[in-house]
């Protein structure tokens, strides 16, 4: 994630109720019906399920009090309303007590294919869907309640974990790859290139090989894990995964499958 923001998130009414503009609606509705096709034959069937129990608009930003009923009900979890970019210790706080974050603010025409900060169109679209299944809220709830606990040094290995399962993992189902990460099924082209190009190694997920898996945020993904099934994410959850940061740390991390990203001159 970024350091710094173009972006100023909106703040709600008493309701929890933001007034989006024409234009910002107009944006996720030209979002949503790009990627409507794509995740329809690439998301996993919990995605997909998940998807239809919230009942997205297609024309207007859904409103977070709509989803947080859906969400109340299949597994005790809520959205926050969250600045642009928060803390990771503010991050991890707000996963420990079943609060996803979602920055209040769109995508602005100039970054519509791409941008680096998580947009209410990356959280709501990319991610909310799956919060409505057990496994997956688990696995999260779980994950944040260790990121709270952990040093600064242990969260940097959390968050590579984090990356290649909640934002870019993909999954066996019926001897098929699908997409259940929700950094690619907000990303048209990601969703694409993940399933289809013969650029990105793609391996069976361990979480000590995740952990010690460099990463970039700014460029296609040269590597995806592959869970073996959805309710592995039930599995990864009860591992003790602070034991897999520590060996993960006295291993090392594997050579990076990226060139480093170029300094801007001074």
């Amino acid at each position: 994630m970024p350091k710094t923001t173009q972006y100023a998130s909106r703040e709600s009414d008493e309701k929890g109720h933001i007034a989006w503009s024409q234009e910002e609606n107009q944006i996720w509705s030209e979002l949503y019906a790009r990627q409507i096709p794509l995740v329809k034959e690439r998301a996993c069937d919990e995605y997909i399920d998940g998807l239809n129990l919230l009942n997205l608009s297609e024309n207007s930003i859904p409103q977070l009090p709509d989803i947080n009923k859906v969400l109340k009900e299949k597994t005790g979890w809520q959205t926050a309303e969250v600045p642009a970019l928060i803390p990771f210790g503010e991050f991890f706080r707000l996963l420990a007590n079943k609060q996803f974050p979602v920055a209040t603010f769109i995508r602005s025409r100039e970054e519509f294919d791409y941008l680096q900060e998580p947009d209410i169109f990356h959280e709501v679209f990319g991610h909310c869907p799956l919060l409505t299944n057990p496994a997956f809220a688990h696995f999260t709830h779980t994950y944040g309640k260790l990121g709270l606990a952990a040093s600064k040094e242990d969260r940097i290995y959390l968050a590579r974990l984090y990356w290649f399962t909640v934002e870019f993992g993909l999954v066996k189902a019926k001897d098929e790859l699908k997409i259940y990460g929700g950094g690619i099924l907000s990303s048209p082209g990601e969703t694409i290139y993940a399933l289809d190009s013969d650029v990105p190694v793609r391996k069976p997920l361990s979480a000590l090989d995740a952990l010690r898996t460099p990463y970039r945020i700014d460029i296609m993904q040269p590597l995806y894990y592959i869970l073996p099934e959805f309710d592995h994410l039930f599995e990864l959850a009860e591992m003790d995964i602070m034991a897999l940061v520590a060996k993960a740390k006295s291993l090392g991390l594997f050579e990076p499958l990226f060139e480093p990203k170029e300094k801007k001159a001074g």
